[in-house]
């Protein structure tokens, strides 16, 4: 078997300055894979998405599975696509209250020094768009906004020895889904990501697919996009997130 035309182009717009990227393996799993990530997953008729969708993707399944190696492997080639760096930079900071500092700490740095190798600069270094007393007002609109009216009082429910964890909740909404740089449906769409290749959170992976498609992202883009991350996420997290997109639809769909 050898690298299909349509790989072949598509790796070399990815890694235009090298002759094969430091990622390198074995040849045989090369043309394996690449056929694969770089032209089958890509070409299948109707499962498509714009190629910024696709690298954010990428990049946040690959946070999401912690995959700090694959990560600075295909950041360039996100770059080389038209992802601008003040978009992977909010990609980071939307990961943190997901997956944890502990996990992406290790891709500020990566990216940081990727960044200063190529010479790319952040555009607008200040996105923030709240102060300390609207955070809180400001978080609730966007819980609201993609999770629906039921939630506006949510921080202040349930049990009292918890509560506080709510309302940080619904301030890390106003700390994050505020801020300039990516849209709330691209950001609803990287948290399904990060969600998906972590395992384990299906129950909150099922309540942003509904937000997902409260926000304007549909079913079918959903699929979409979790088809994308197949190569990075693998089949069995794929298939519980496939899960996910129908129980959250079949929910969401019973509230219209």
């Amino acid at each position: 078997m050898s690298k299909s035309e349509f790989a072949q182009a598509y790796t070399e717009r990815m890694f235009p300055d090298i002759a094969a990227p430091a990622g390198y393996i074995d040849p045989e799993f090369e043309v394996l894979f690449d056929n694969f990530a770089f032209d089958e997953v890509i070409t299948e008729e109707g499962r498509n998405v714009p190629a910024k969708d696709r690298f954010l993707a990428i990049l946040a399944t690959l946070v999401g599975v912690s995959a700090v190696d694959e990560y600075a492997l295909m950041l360039p080639a996100a770059l080389n696509f038209g992802l601008i760096p003040d978009e992977v930079i909010e990609l980071l900071y939307q990961a943190v209250p997901y997956l944890g500092i502990g996990r992406v700490r290790p891709f500020f740095k990566v990216t940081n020094k990727i960044f200063d190798y190529r010479g790319e600069t952040v555009v607008d270094p200040s996105r923030s768009t709240i102060t300390a007393t609207s955070r809180l007002e400001k978080g609730v609109e966007k819980q609201v906004e993609i999770f629906g009216e039921s939630v506006r009082h949510s921080y202040e429910e349930g049990p009292e020895d918890t509560r506080h964890i709510k309302k940080w909740l619904a301030n890390m909404f106003g700390d994050y889904y505020t801020r300039k740089g990516l849209s709330v449906a691209h950001r609803e769409m990287i948290t399904f990501c990060f969600l998906a290749a972590q395992g384990g959170c299906e129950p909150q992976l099922k309540a942003h697919v509904e937000g997902n498609l409260n926000v304007g992202n549909s079913k079918q883009y959903l699929i979409n996009i979790a088809s994308q991350c197949v190569p990075y996420i693998g089949y069995p997290r794929t298939l519980n997130a496939l899960r996910c997109i129908q129980d959250g639809y079949t929910a969401w769909e019973a509230k219209q």
